[in-house]
């Protein structure tokens, strides 16, 4: 049944026309035929007499105008939101996704809505990868899921380019920015493929995005003038909690104890795979029914350990971070981080796993001062040498313009290599990608040495922003006063008032804000750091966003003492 559902003609001209969803009235699309498509793409997602929520009305809205990033909490339901605009909007639709098991349960998604998908990945052989992309340029299939990786091959492209790709969404779109720079380097061509299919419309998305995060996706992506929804992030149902222990055995401990004390669906994420092993034989000694999730296993064993515990065969799964994009168990009743996250964007996507069915659930972070260390060990990477970037250049100054694997073979190095080095470059404005998948060196007049400089420069920048958002979570982990406040204005919402479901607030700790002279997205100038924006204010600290140094927290009593050290700019 390939592209036979309704699909939208778009409109400039009309009286917009306006619908219920949920607890709002959202204006949709013009009236006239768009609106008649959204209602049948409505129902045949989500049936007969269901309404689309306030978030997804708007996102689809939004799509209807421009490219847009959608920020929403877990559990609103994107997929469905990106089911129906690909009915709006003819021609395939392209959704990058970051994991082989999100990537086969969205497929299972959209198959039950009656979608012809496909998935184009590493595991399917050779033969089956040219079959799909026969089926895909033959107009036999709706969607096509794949990974970043995929569009850097000249054969996809030019497969999807005969396919009339009339969107393209990316999937839990935070990997653009905490993945792009160092592990995943094709994340940062996403924008120039898109540009090689021509252009079509862009639906970005991901449960939780800081403000900072949002501009690096929309900048990474190329995606100017996009409009960006923004939900509720809160999950209220989910009690959140931070417990300080002073050595790897209390931790283990403390883990222990809790997962004890909870029963239900509970995941344990772990900070390496060893630690994931070790947890793992701690909770089977003592009596947990636990099983492992990590990188190291094998595909088939960590299809069968997240298909067991989606199933409700399986109630505790210890796991590094590759475990949880796409799992959809709504009754995982406990979270624990035994060591913290990279980031709080990254630690509450994680918890975001809990509660899903909107009963009471918990998060709990267990950490040490020497987990923190290990979180700027692990978000430190040298990038591409120098070496590296001297021998694309040249490659490019002799050959150019070539195709990516060319290029690999002109400059020696392995394509996984060159894609991190061209990923650098382009961010540093040095490479282009023409319209045709060639890249070339961009003709301006700095030398190597020059670009290599800025390179390492805009390293430098991104490491400063990293060690930060380490010292952001260290911030909530330490915080005293209301943990959800913390977590929430560190995301960029305000939240004024104490939760009532956090340890904070179960102990009396919790104040109201206001009273510190500084407010939540205010403007403010520091003598050394220069111009910046408040992002979260405490009893006693505040927590400030500057562009050249970071994220930076700041005693008011420091500030009491010397007025003139933050001003209002």
């Amino acid at each position: 049944m390939a592209r036979t559902a309704p699909r939208a003609t778009r409109t400039t001209t009309g009286t917009a026309r306006a619908t219920t969803t949920g607890q709002a009235s959202v204006t949709l699309l013009p009236a006239g035929p768009d609106a008649e498509a959204l209602a049948a793409a409505t129902v045949a997602v989500l049936g007969e007499g269901a309404q689309l929520r306030d978030d997804q009305a708007r996102a689809l809205a939004a799509l209807a105008r421009t490219d847009t990033l959608l920020v929403a909490r877990s559990g609103l339901g994107k997929t469905a939101v990106y089911d129906i605009a690909s009915r709006l909007r003819p021609g395939l639709a392209v959704v990058v996704s970051p994991t082989l098991s999100l990537q086969r349960d969205q497929v299972a998604s959209l198959e039950g809505t009656g979608r012809e998908a496909r998935l184009l990945n590493s595991t399917l052989g050779d033969a089956a990868q040219r079959r799909t992309l026969e089926e895909v340029a033959s107009g036999e299939a709706d969607v096509l899921l794949l990974a970043p990786e995929q569009l850097g091959r000249d054969a996809v492209v030019e497969a999807l380019s005969k396919a009339d790709v009339g969107l393209v969404v990316v999937d839990e779109a935070h990997c653009v920015s905490e993945w792009g720079h160092d592990f995943r380097p094709d994340y940062l061509l996403l924008g120039a493929a898109v540009e090689r299919l021509g252009r079509p419309r862009v639906l970005a998305m991901t449960a939780t995005a800081s403000q900072h995060v949002r501009e690096d996706i929309l900048g990474r992506l190329g995606l100017d003038g996009a409009e960006v929804v923004v939900g509720d992030v809160d999950r209220p149902n989910i009690h959140l909690a931070a417990q300080d222990v002073g050595d790897a055995r209390r931790a283990e401990e403390a883990v222990l104890a809790a997962v004890a004390a909870r029963p239900g669906a509970t995941i344990v994420y772990a900070q390496t795979r060893a630690h994931v092993e070790r947890l793992v034989e701690a909770l089977r000694g003592q009596g947990e029914q636990a099983e492992g999730y990590h990188a190291g296993m094998s595909a088939r064993r960590r299809d069968q350990v997240q298909d067991d515990f989606v199933g409700g065969r399986g109630d505790v799964v210890v796991a590094t971070s590759a475990f949880g994009m796409g799992i959809d168990r709504p009754d995982v009743r406990l979270v624990v981080h035994a060591g913290p996250s990279p980031s709080l964007d990254a630690y509450y996507q994680e918890v975001g796993r809990a509660g899903r069915d909107g009963e009471p659930a918990a998060a709990l972070l267990v950490h040490r001062a020497e987990d923190f260390a290990l979180g700027r060990y692990l978000r430190s990477s040298g990038g591409p040498r120098p070496a590296t970037l001297r021998s694309v250049l040249h490659a490019l100054a002799e050959d150019g313009p070539l195709a990516r694997r060319d290029l690999a073979g002109q400059a020696g190095l392995a394509p996984r290599t060159v894609s991190a080095a061209v990923g650098a470059l382009v961010q540093a404005g040095a490479v282009a990608e023409d319209a045709d998948g060639r890249l070339r060196r961009v003709e301006d007049q700095r030398s190597a040495a020059q670009v290599l400089d800025e390179v390492a420069a805009q390293r430098e920048r991104r490491r400063t922003t990293d060690r930060t958002r380490v010292e952001l979570v260290r911030a909530y982990a330490d915080t005293r006063d209301c943990r959800r406040r913390v977590l929430l204005e560190l995301l960029g919402e305000e939240h004024p008032h104490p939760c009532g479901a956090c340890d904070s607030c179960d102990e009396g700790r919790s104040t109201e804000a206001g009273g510190t002279g500084f407010h939540v997205g205010q403007t403010v100038r520091h003598r050394q750091f220069g111009e910046g924006t408040v992002q979260v204010v405490e009893a006693d600290r505040i927590t400030v966003l500057f562009g050249s140094h970071g994220f930076t927290t700041l005693a008011l009593g420091l500030l009491e003492e010397d007025e003139e050290l933050l001003e209002a700019a």
